[in-house]
Parts: structure tokens; sequence; C-alpha cells
């Protein structure tokens, strides 16, 4: 019966050597997962490799829906001779990097509020959530009715207690800083929730060693939560930047880039040039803009990752 045995296995098993059944069965499940990037990878190249390239192209030509002319980098020497650009340039670096950093240090005070023994927690995450939810066009909407200069609620509080009554919206200095607060109000949220995330997957043994140690809450946040919490501050710091350096509808629905240029971003910018009908010109501004995010983000995006892997 033990000989049986042993030769009924034998077969079996130089079935499998020789390239029967399991091996097709093996090869045909490493090559089945593949399958599931084809979707992602069409989607991609649809939307936006083809369209990258497109803009490309299309950036070197002066065109309408009826014709196309191509005319080499005159439109990019066009753009850069506009004064507007100039002034679309730098506040777009003043506004993203601004909206980026206040967003990373409010984000991370509220996430080590909200992940504390803080009464009514729950409240408190879903009103700091709230703005997120809301449309970027609505609240701008809502905003520029709060912040009017004549009508608006701010305004008639602050001349209740007989404070000043600044044209927030209107005031060429006070212009794109407001809005820059506007975007952080409603982006604050997703900034304290991937803090959050990150603060609750740092494992309670090593606060409470450090307690045992004597260590105060200074010392727990500087050598534990916050080397332990920079992972998530990478993520915020990105996503926070490229948002910022991109920003446009919370912009125009506010100020329309005004008063005058002084509240005009590239996006703006181009999409002003876009409504004059330069459509080679406001290209052109896409793929400028595009390089500006990539030449910021991929240092910053580097240097960030390296810091994970240091850790």
């Amino acid at each position: 019966m033990t000989a049986n045995t042993t030769s009924a296995v034998k077969p079996a098993a130089a079935f499998t050597r020789t390239g029967g059944a399991p091996s097709a069965r093996r090869k045909m499940k490493s090559f089945y997962p593949s399958w599931f990037f084809l979707p992602a990878m069409v989607l991609y190249v649809v939307f936006f490799a083809v369209p990258t390239f497109a803009s490309f192209y299309f950036s070197l030509t002066r065109w309408s829906l009826f014709n196309i002319q191509f005319i080499g980098f005159a439109n990019f020497v066009e753009f850069f001779q506009d004064p507007q650009l100039v002034n679309g340039f730098i506040h777009t670096f003043e506004y993203g990097f601004v909206t980026s950093a206040v967003k990373v240090v409010l984000g991370l005070l509220f996430a080590l509020l909200l992940t504390g023994p803080v009464i009514g927690r729950g409240y408190l995450r879903a009103v700091i959530f709230f703005p997120v939810l809301v449309s970027t066009i609505g609240v701008g909407i809502m905003w520029k009715n709060l912040l009017d200069p004549f009508h608006g609620m701010v305004n008639a509080v602050l001349g209740f207690f007989h404070l000043g009554q600044p044209g927030w919206f209107t005031d060429p200095k006070l212009a794109l800083m407001t809005i820059a607060g506007v975007d952080i109000w409603k982006g604050v949220g997703i900034a304290t929730l991937i803090f959050m995330a990150g603060i609750v997957a740092i494992p309670q043994d090593y606060y409470e060693a450090a307690r045992l140690d004597g260590s105060g809450s200074w010392q727990i946040f500087r050598s534990i939560t916050l080397p332990l919490v920079r992972p998530a501050m990478g993520t915020v710091i990105i996503l926070s930047l490229i948002g910022g350096l991109r920003s446009f509808d919370i912009i125009w629905a506010t100020t329309g880039g005004g008063p005058g240029f002084t509240s005009d971003v590239i996006a703006s910018v181009i999409y002003k040039e876009y409504q004059a009908g330069f459509y080679g010109l406001s290209t052109a501004g896409n793929v400028i803009l595009f390089l500006v995010v990539t030449v910021i983000m991929v240092p910053i995006s580097a240097f960030l990752n390296r810091r994970e892997v240091d850790l």
C-alpha cells in the first residue's frame, strides 16, 4: 500500500515539473492581476498624457476653432512680456507658500487638540472638516458677502464695536491675503484629518515609556510626535502647496483678480487671456504653470521622501 502511494505521488510531481496544468495555472495567475492596470492606464493616457502633449503643441501655435498656425515660441515670448504675468508669478508664490505654511501649522495644532481628551471632540472634528465639503465657489460667494465693506456682517460687527471696517476684497493691500485666509479656512480640515491619522498611528507604548522617564508634554511632542508625524506632514505640504500654486476658482469667485490686478495669479491671468480670445497664448500659460509647479514640487517631494526614508 505504501508502494502504491509512492508511485502515485511521483507521476503527479513529475507532471508538475514538466510544465503541465499547475504551471499553466501559475502563469495565468501571475498574468491576471496585470489586467487591473489596464483601465487606469487608459484613463491616464486619455485624460492626462494626450491633453498634456497636445497642450505643448498648441502652445506653439496661434489657433482657433477653425484655424491653426504654427508660430514657434512667440506665445511664450509675448506671455513673459506681459506685465500682468510678473505680478501673477509673485502673487502665485506668495499665495501658495502662505496658505501651505498656515495649513501645516494649524492642521498640526488642531490634530493635537482633537486627538486628546477634549470635551465635544466629535463635534469639533465635524466643525473643522465641514468647510471641506462645501464647494469652493460656494465658499467664495459666502465670504464675499460676509466681508462686503458696506453690507457685510463682519464689518457690521466691527462697526458696532467702533473698530475699523476695512475693504477686505477691495483694498489692494488686503485682497490677496484675505483670499488666502478664506482658502485656509476651507482647506485646513484636510490637513487636520491627515495629521490626525498620523498621530493616531503612533504606538501608545512610546508615550507611556516617555512619561515613565519623566518627560513633559513639550519633550514628548518634540521627541516622539513630531518625528513620527513627518510622513503626514510631507503629504500635507505637497497637497496644500500644489493646491495653492494652482488656485483659481476661489480667487475668481471673490475678486476676479482685482481690484485691478492686485490679486491675479498665473491661473487667473491665463483665464483672462482665454476670455480675450488668445487661445494659443492661454495654452502657453498653462504649459508655463505646469512647468512651474513641476519644478517646485519635484525637489520638495524628493526632499520630503528622503527625510521619510531616513526615519
